[in-house]
């Protein structure tokens, strides 16, 4: 096909197939034996730094979850979801979807094909990898050059936007992180050149606002690319791209937006978050830091909700139990929480992320991993076809779980969650001329890891914990001589005294909300345990309502469910040919008792009971691992609005009208309940 043919098929005034030839693509200029890039001068450098896509293998429960993704819709969807069908996508060069389905499913296929080192699903990613650096024109473009087909938000002709290659170049970021494929480093580079030429003429919102406020994905990409090759030019682009993309600094250090709802999508917050950060890499004022950290404390403040995410029933919606939180802000605001730890070490990052991991990640995927809700609610008790005060009702089917119910960007996006989170667990740390490159554990989960550390030597570390659920992490070295490296553990901000110890013997009683570094000389078969006592500690919502936590886990009612299998006769081609709705057997309005005037602690009556041995897949009703037992009273006028708990009551010293009934209620992990209340009215007794 000839250049003018391509650009006719655009139909914009746009230089696609302009005449300046490409510039010739620097060496790649790629880490020493002895350990992994940091950023380079002037950047910043970073206290940790990402290990090689396979690195890390995940271990028993969190295992279980990428394989049911694995046999399930990651797995699957060019079967199940027409629009990302191999002979169609126009990410492989079909007539159809042209923008962000397509890399949006690989975006969590790849890293999950290469955590479990699977054969047939890397075979399924590498068609779409070979076709995207295949399409690179001489000018330094790459993707599609097709109209996109109708899209809500997404208008003709404009075939260029930037937003879709975004998610691509995630894709190939992690593609050369697994493989060391150097046509990654030679499309990036040319393509770079490319936007750094035409980024002045079509700005980041030319045809779309999408890309305007998930620059921070583009812009982590031109650093990464900049460590591997040193070309000067990229740092110009990261300048340009930052000045084009929406003003997250300020809006979160000098304006009301958080505050106000409706303000800004759901999901371009997610991605947008971490951008200030991104970009403090190149430019470290503390502004960046500031404004960060304030937008995470509004965020929480004025639209937080108990499971770690926020109302955002598209775009932000207060922090009532009842509104909706997208799957697709789960899974991205995760990532931006990653990307964000190992630009800083900060351990509230670490601490949210896990909250989000933990809570509201499994509840939103149904345990086979083949259907899904678009929303979620911290209060829900019926999941059912109806219209709710959410600002977008896609027909009613928001809440319900299906492949397609609400809207399909999360049928996917949603796969990135649990591989990516994966993929986040230990770092390598920043090593200096006065340290040797080592290793920290900043997220826990059962995994193995198998890094090299100090000047060169490869150990392997595998820890094994039950953790969230359980307190106790154990990491076992294995190395081939004795090995100098410092080991860095995290303590999170929930845990008052933790104990570390090494061979049996305590080194360490640190207090929570650090990072702390245990440097010795290691031989093969130490043993470093760590110990997080988890006591239950509650925290207050909306209308002064209440949470129940212990550790990293929220606790919510456990409820009787009734499921049902609805045939979708109305509308299947927009939101699937079914669904699965879910309704209460037992009653949901309680409320929990405590003494009055007293804000310190619930009622000392309740009991934390732990299973025993943790099943392989935890996260449901019939394998929760732990429940705590806790005296509440039914509130009679609490009650059933348009299919959701109505208004809360608010709790306050003067007590509401409740039934004379003590009953014993039994709260659950949040990510094991599909229906459940997580934010209880108090009672005074």
């Amino acid at each position: 096909m000839s250049l003018i043919r391509l650009s006719l098929l655009c139909l914009i005034g746009f230089s696609l197939v302009s005449q300046v030839p490409a510039q010739p693509t620097t060496p790649s200029k790629t880490a020493p034996v002895t350990g992994y890039i940091n950023n380079r001068l002037p950047l910043r450098p970073n206290p940790y730094i990402e290990l090689p896509l396979g690195a890390i293998k995940a271990e028993g429960w969190l295992k279980e979850m990428l394989v049911r993704q694995k046999n399930g819709a990651t797995g699957r969807l060019d079967e199940l979801y027409p629009v990302v069908m191999s002979n169609r996508n126009g990410w492989l060069g079909g007539d159809g979807d042209q923008w962000e389905r397509g890399p949006y499913w690989i975006d969590g296929l790849l890293p999950l094909a290469y955590l479990l080192n699977d054969k047939a699903l890397i075979a399924k990613t590498k068609p779409w990898v070979e076709w995207a650096i295949k399409s690179q024109l001489p000018n330094g473009y790459f993707g599609p050059l097709k109209d996109y087909p109708n899209e809500p938000g997404v208008q003709r002709n404009n075939c260029q936007d930037w937003w879709p290659k975004m998610v691509m170049l995630k894709i190939l970021k992690q593609y050369y992180s697994a493989t060391n494929d150097s046509r990654v480093i030679d499309l990036m580079t040319n393509y770079f050149r490319y936007q750094l030429q035409e980024l002045p003429k079509h700005p980041l919102d030319h045809w779309t606002f999408w890309a305007r406020y998930r620059a921070g994905d583009n812009l982590m990409v031109v650093y990464w690319l900049y460590n591997k090759t040193g070309d000067k030019f990229l740092l110009d682009l990261a300048d340009l791209i930052h000045k084009q993309t929406f003003d997250f600094t300020d809006g979160f250090l000098n304006t009301d937006m958080l505050a106000r709802q409706g303000s800004i999508h759901c999901v371009n917050l997610a991605q947008g978050i971490k951008e200030p950060l991104v970009y403090y890499q190149q430019h470290p004022e503390q502004k960046y830091v500031d404004a960060t950290n304030k937008g995470l404390a509004d965020l929480q403040k004025f639209n937080g909700t108990a499971n770690g995410m926020y109302g955002g029933d598209e775009a932000l919606h207060g922090n009532a139990p009842t509104q909706g939180s997208e799957l697709c802000s789960a899974v991205e605001l995760m990532f931006s929480l990653e990307s964000m730890l190992a630009i800083t070490g900060q351990v509230s990052y670490a601490d949210q992320l896990e909250k989000i991991a933990f809570n509201a990640l499994p509840t939103q995927a149904s345990d086979d991993f083949m259907t899904r809700q678009y929303f979620q609610q911290a209060n829900q008790v019926m999941v059912t076809r109806h219209a709710r005060n959410f600002g977008d009702h896609h027909g009613g089917t928001n809440l319900c779980m299906g492949l397609l119910t609400g809207y399909p960007c999360c049928t996917a996006n949603m796969h990135q969650g649990w591989p990516k989170f994966t993929q986040n667990l230990w770092y390598a740390t920043g090593a200096s001329e006065q340290a040797n490159q080592g290793l920290a554990a900043l997220i826990y989960s059962p995994s193995t890891v198998k890094a090299t550390v100090a000047t060169g030597t490869e150990v392997t570390v595998k820890e094994e914990t039950n953790y969230p659920f359980g307190e106790t992490v154990k990491f076992t070295i294995t190395a081939d001589k004795t090995v100098s490296f410092p080991f860095h553990l995290r303590i999170p901000a929930w845990c008052k005294k933790a104990t570390i110890s090494v061979n049996g013997q305590v080194v360490n009683e640190p207090a929570g909300n650090q990072i702390v570094p245990v440097n010795r000389t290691w031989k093969s078969g130490d043993v470093v345990e760590l110990r997080l006592p988890m006591h239950v500690f509650k925290n207050r919502w909306y209308e002064n309502s209440v949470s129940v936590e212990r550790g990293p886990l929220t606790y919510a009612l456990k409820m009787g469910e009734e499921s049902k299998l609805v045939k979708n006769d109305r509308d299947p081609i927009d939101f699937g040919k079914e669904y699965e709705e879910v309704r209460p057997t037992t009653p949901w309005n309680f409320g929990l008792i405590q003494p009055a005037n007293s804000d310190s602690k619930l009622d000392s009556t309740f009991t934390v009971l732990n299973k025993g041995q943790l099943a392989t897949y935890p996260w449901n009703l019939q394998n929760a691992p732990s429940e705590i037992r806790v005296k509440a009273r039914r509130i009679p006028s609490w009650q059933l609005y348009n299919q959701m708990t109505g208004p809360i009551p608010y709790s306050s010293i003067y007590g509401m009208e409740a039934a004379k009934q003590i009953d014993e209620i039994i709260l659950i992990p949040y990510g094991c309940t599909i229906l459940r209340i997580s934010q209880f009215p108090v009672l005074s007794r």
